[in-house]
């Protein structure tokens, strides 16, 4: 087996294993919503605040690289505000509404689309996906997640039948929030140039790979196909605004600033990518309609496993050569 062949296999143990898994325990009731609830909260406090922190840590400051940043902002922004002056309007219940929004703006850049570039590209590819899902997770966290609980406010509001009292502290200054202090300690140390010890790389090798069962299998757990099937249809243009108006977007302007290859290949690889798991997470944590991001996520990441990234693999990535 080769060293592709190898990667290759990070789909099913990174990906497709702990979604399993945790559906499986769902199903037979080895595990209680309590635990999970847990599990979602020790991801995003603890495990994504070390891999945050040493990713910028380890990432090498470059004037090269300042527009991927912009990109990983942009693969939120684009398809938000496609689906805020489209679709989006059509659901009336607001935390219908804010759980659309959530699955068109998020993207699985850093595991699903990281792990295909890397099967294309090599680590250079993967290196360029994560620089990308680094800024993406930062506006996640510091605009994405806010919204989805002003959405579940404001509709709280409406059924209450009184104005919600929103605090903008609340929003971002609370313990979801801390792989943003984390991420920013690790840039400090990256632009002072700080010495980074070897067990740095050890722990982020190994942790990247945990990070992917905990935030994967909360997914698979709470994961109702019976339900999330009724939305289906109703999402189906989140994939036409994920993989045909974000990659064309992204080719014409890549196209346009950059004549590598790898990196051009790479960002139309990240601007094809299905929604995010963070989606279903921040719809779970914030109680909007877990089932509209679950139904988002199931159809567009099969979409891209069985369709997209076997077209780019097999023809795509020939032609930007």
């Amino acid at each position: 087996m080769d060293e592709a062949q190898l990667r290759f296999l990070f789909v099913f143990t990174d990906l497709i294993a702990p979604l399993a898994v945790g559906y499986l325990c769902r199903r037979y009731n080895v595990i209680t919503d309590k635990f999970c609830n847990k599990l979602i909260k020790i991801n995003i406090r603890i495990i994504v605040s070390i891999l945050s922190f040493l990713s910028f840590w380890t990432l090498k400051i470059s004037w090269d690289l300042l527009w991927l940043p912009i990109f990983g902002i942009l693969a939120c922004v684009f398809p938000g505000l496609i689906a805020k002056f489209t679709f989006a309007s059509s659901y009336k219940n607001l935390n219908d509404r804010g759980a659309y929004m959530m699955a068109s703006m998020l993207s699985n850049i850093g595991t699903l689309s990281g792990l295909c570039a890397f099967i294309v590209y090599g680590i250079q590819g993967f290196a360029y996906l994560q620089i990308v899902a680094m800024f993406q997770t930062l506006f996640t966290l510091c605009f994405c997640f806010p919204l989805a609980n002003y959405y579940h406010n404001k509709a709280v509001s409406r059924i209450r039948k009184h104005k919600a009292q929103i605090s903008i502290r609340a929003l971002l200054f609370n313990l979801n929030q801390l792989p943003v202090l984390a991420m920013i300690i690790g840039f400090i140390l990256a632009l002072n140039d700080i010495p980074k010890p070897q067990i740095c790389y050890d722990i982020f090798n190994s942790l990247v790979h945990i990070g992917a069962w905990a935030g994967l299998f909360p997914v698979g757990y709470i994961t109702k196909f019976d339900k999330a099937k009724y939305f289906l249809r109703k999402t189906a243009d989140i994939a036409i605004v994920k993989f045909i108006i974000l990659p064309l977007i992204a080719y014409f302007v890549v196209t346009r600033l950059f004549d590598d290859s790898v990196l051009i290949g790479s960002m139309i690889i990240a601007f094809s990518a299905p929604t995010a798991i963070n989606a279903v997470l921040a719809c779970s944590i914030y109680k909007l309609n877990v089932n509209i991001a679950i139904s988002s996520f199931i159809s567009t990441t099969i979409i891209f496993l069985l369709i997209i990234f076997p077209l780019y693999f097999f023809v795509i990535k020939d032609l930007l050569l």
